[in-house]
């Protein structure tokens, strides 16, 4: 009677079959899993990239019309009411423009508006004392309305027996705006929006 002959090796084969499953499933596993985490990944680098065009570069505002980091009274609504003298650093190569804004965070209804400028050339490293308090400026700059409801600088007045704080904030724009002189300064900002290439931070205080 003839047997039949077993072959030993029979049974390995669907192990040998399963291994190479096994490894082409980790492989598409892994596949997955990449293609899930890749617009997570985009996603942190767009962050960092908003965040990078948002902060933007820094520039140096500085303004030898402070003493000690007071607004001297000559410079304020008690004085000649005259804006004070200053300088900046170079902004960067892209910038088109320059916006200055001062205002008085202290101020009993809030963010108060002393000042509004925009368009000034970014070629210029300064403004000098007493900017003409007209729309538009010799050197091609426009001021906006103050909330003294006036255009030019309006000097800090603060409440009697009170001292606050006056923030001049200087933005480097990558364009110029399309923004009439003599507008407020929230239609400034709105214009603003997505061009600021680097800024710059000056406060100064004043009392009476």
């Amino acid at each position: 009677m003839h047997v039949a002959s077993m072959h030993i090796s029979e049974p390995i084969l669907p192990f040998r079959r399963f291994h190479v499953s096994a490894g082409f499933l980790w492989r598409v596993l892994l596949l997955v899993a990449l293609l899930l985490i890749a617009p997570f990944l985009a996603g942190c680098r767009d962050e960092e990239k908003t965040a990078a065009a948002q902060g933007g570069a820094v520039m140096t505002l500085s303004s030898e019309s402070l003493r000690d980091g007071s607004v001297p009274k000559e410079f304020t609504c008690d004085g000649e009411d005259k804006s004070l003298a200053l300088t900046w650093t170079v902004p960067p190569a892209n910038a088109k423009s320059l916006a200055l804004m001062v205002t008085d965070p202290d101020a009993p209804g809030g963010s108060f508006t002393h000042w509004v400028v925009f368009n000034l050339p970014a070629n210029i490293n300064g403004l000098p004392e007493g900017v003409p308090t007209q729309g538009q400026l010799a050197h091609g700059g426009r001021q906006g309305k103050t909330d003294f409801g006036k255009v030019g600088y309006g000097g800090p007045c603060p409440p009697a027996g009170s001292t606050h704080r006056y923030v001049f904030t200087l933005y480097a724009l990558d364009t110029m705006l399309e923004v009439d002189a003599g507008a407020p300064r929230d239609h400034v900002e709105a214009a603003m929006q997505g061009h600021v290439v680097a800024k710059g931070e000056l406060v100064g205080r004043y009392g009476r």
